[in-house]
């Protein structure tokens, strides 16, 4: 009978082993489609600055008025999310999925998930602020085209980012793991192993 006991919770502790064992790969290699999906982000998100600097310095130097400014803008913006792109694809790059427990992973994914959904809203705010620049360039001779192509370069630049961040916010909320359980647990910083029968 004691052997039988020993067999048992032998069998049992060799089961919950291999359910962690998998449970952390799994966990690993969802951190791997998430900093895959975040840097095909980054990459989209640094074509698309590279491409507003170049046409944005060759539409400073050879056009004028509002074209010109709208050019300038489109030029300055893109500095700043051809920074951001190149940090986030460093840091990406540089992580280590070894080091990081399963929590940590599922918090890295949230919170840039969150991220994300965060920054939808600032984009629609600036497209808010470049409307705003374009109504008050009608009414000023000394500043009209600057607001105008100010603003136009802000609404282009914030449209595109909230359509951006709408996408990459839906892709990483769907790459998120299925089980809500899993996801709790994860956030908490532990992970629970169980079998679960579905009826």
């Amino acid at each position: 009978m004691k052997a039988e006991k020993r067999i048992v919770i032998t069998v049992l502790m060799l089961m919950t082993v291999v359910v962690v064992v998998e449970a952390q790969d799994s966990s690993r290699a969802f951190g791997e489609v998430s900093l895959a999906a975040n840097n095909a982000g980054m990459y989209v998100l640094g074509g698309w600055a590279l491409a507003n600097m170049a046409a944005g310095a060759y539409g400073w130097a050879a056009l004028e008025g509002e074209k010109k400014y709208f050019s300038q803008m489109n030029l300055f913006w893109n500095v700043v999310n051809l920074s951001i792109a190149g940090f986030a694809l460093y840091s990406n790059y540089n992580a280590d999925l070894l080091s990081l427990g399963d929590g940590e992973i599922m918090t890295k994914h949230l919170k840039t998930e969150r991220l994300f959904l965060i920054n939808s809203g600032l984009d629609v705010a600036y497209m808010g602020a470049g409307i705003l620049m374009r109504h008050l360039g009608t009414g000023s001779e000394r500043r009209g085209d600057l607001l105008k192509g100010y603003g136009n370069a802000v609404i282009l630049q914030g449209g595109f980012l909230l359509v951006f961040d709408i996408v990459m916010y839906f892709i990483f909320r769907d790459i998120r793991p299925a089980s809500i359980e899993l996801t709790s647990a994860l956030q908490q910083g532990t992970l629970h192993a169980g079998i679960r029968i579905a009826f």
